[in-house]
């Protein structure tokens, strides 16, 4: 594997980067299940991903970037097929018969696989008591978070689809952080630009293909498509896929892939609270536990990245040893 690219980024804009993939990702819960309303499942990713990825296309050509280079392409679109065709793919497929809310915490595990799988940074991360907490804090806060919901889900009928969700959506968790992880250390030098870009076309068109096999391309009336069903995916075209995907993409590059990993945490929180204001969902005082809980993890992952080595004195910051060894 090679490694990532050597940066020096803004921590401004870094700090812009995870708050849009933190908030922006945590309302995709939300718009995929008002879009799969009016779309069928893998038909929804082929417009969603071709859509998005020609855009990125057309601004890539603008920029004069060298967008047709194999060796950018090739990482690219395995990485897009692990991430986006299988991750983000489970989890639409997933929202037909699941709440929107429950999928977040089954999708919360991602940040356990990113510390399993991530071979070159075992060492940093194993040795590391702060990162090591905060995950498993994490992990439990987001289950505190939605005990209650669980408890309720299972106890009513349906139990065996929600089992089959349960053990997809780990599936899919786990091709998401292989994914990422495959973007991150085989980068071949093209910007996250290229690199998005590929991805999501890669991913469209596998999407495109399974639904025509599928049947979903015969049958679908984009007249029968409610208005909240299009705007929703329009928020996840421009939002979701373009603005947070690109951000997610670019974090990789430049920061330890257990950090950006922390999303996954953060986005149920915005789930719930989405649900709270938008759709009239009560807050109870277990769930305010899970979310404090969660944000007290994200902080112990982030603090251990940004302490200074023993005996380097300030100018070694671990923030910049970090980008150099990433």
């Amino acid at each position: 594997m090679s490694s990532p690219k050597n940066l020096s980024v803004s921590p401004v804009a870094v700090i812009i980067a995870f708050a849009t993939v933190y908030i922006v990702w945590g309302s995709t819960y939300f718009f995929i299940q008002k879009a799969i309303k009016g779309y069928p499942p893998f038909l929804l990713g082929a417009f969603r991903f071709t859509t998005a990825g020609l855009l990125m296309f057309i601004w890539a050509l603008l920029k004069r970037e060298a967008i047709f280079k194999i060796e950018f392409i090739k990482p690219s679109v395995v990485a897009g097929l692990l991430m986006l065709l299988v991750g983000n793919g489970i989890v639409i497929w997933v929202e037909q018969f699941l709440e929107s809310g429950l999928v977040a915490i089954l999708v919360s595990s991602a940040p356990l696989w990113f510390v399993i799988l991530d071979k070159p940074q075992w060492k940093n991360n194993l040795n590391s008591k702060t990162t090591i907490l905060g995950l498993i804090i994490g992990f439990g806060g987001v289950l505190l978070l939605f005990c209650e919901k669980i408890l309720s889900t299972f106890n009513t009928g349906g139990q065996k689809a929600e089992l089959v969700g349960l053990v997809l959506l780990l599936v899919g968790s786990m091709s998401w952080a292989i994914g990422s992880l495959y973007s991150k250390y085989n980068s071949a030098g093209g910007s996250a630009t290229i690199s998005v870009t590929w991805q999501m076309l890669a991913a469209g068109i596998a999407f495109f293909i399974i639904s025509l096999f599928q049947g979903e391309v015969g049958i679908f009336r984009f007249s029968s498509v409610s208005t909240e069903a299009f705007l929703s995916m329009l928020y996840l075209i421009l939002f979701g896929s373009i603005a947070a995907f690109s951000a997610y993409v670019w974090l990789l590059e430049v920061r330890p892939a257990t950090q950006v990993s922390t999303y996954a945490y953060v986005n149920p929180v915005v789930a719930v609270l989405l649900g709270v204001f938008l759709a009239g969902e009560s807050i109870s005082v277990l769930q305010i536990s899970g979310l404090v809980i969660i944000l007290t993890s994200v902080l112990l992952v982030n603090i251990s990245k940004y302490k200074p080595p023993k005996g380097k004195g300030e100018k070694h910051l671990k923030f910049a040893t970090e980008d150099r060894k990433n």
